[in-house]
């Protein structure tokens, strides 16, 4: 994979803000995208994510998860769990579109279309340094934290 760079976006998150890409350019980012708050995958995930987030930040990196969940679902799952991380809202697929993460995928024998999870590591400069897709839930955050461990 190439180097490439995201365009700057803008979401409606947890904390009543808006989250922007541009003003994290100081440290690294790590995006990752989820199906659903409160599913039994995208709890583990979070949680995973939860307790290594104190290692996240000392290699000088942020962590934020984004799903097509309301504002409001994500302050619950986000209050549930305890998580120190930030949720983005994007009911409009817009971030979802630019990475490309929206999927056909089969649930429950039928047809639907969702967010393939799928995580992207980008340094402070917003260039997408690594990007995993069509993941499994379970011990994924490690991997990410690896990784960004080495930037």
């Amino acid at each position: 994979m190439s180097p490439q760079a995201v365009a700057d976006f803008t979401l409606p998150a947890t904390g009543t803000i808006d989250f922007s890409l541009y003003p994290i350019r100081n440290k690294s980012l790590v995006i990752y995208f989820y199906p659903k708050d409160n599913t039994a995958g995208c709890t583990t995930e979070a949680q995973q994510f939860r307790d290594l987030y104190a290692e996240f930040q000392a290699a000088g990196s942020e962590v934020v998860g984004i799903s097509r969940d309301s504002v409001k679902s994500h302050e619950g799952f986000k209050s549930r769990f305890t998580l120190p991380f930030t949720l983005l809202a994007d009911a409009e697929e817009k971030v979802c579109s630019q990475f490309g993460v929206i999927k056909q995928k089969k649930m429950y024998g039928k047809e639907v279309r969702g967010i393939e999870r799928s995580t992207f590591v980008l340094d402070n400069k917003g260039i997408i340094r690594k990007e995993w897709r069509g993941l499994k839930a379970d011990g994924h955050a490690q991997e990410a934290l690896t990784f960004v461990q080495t930037l």
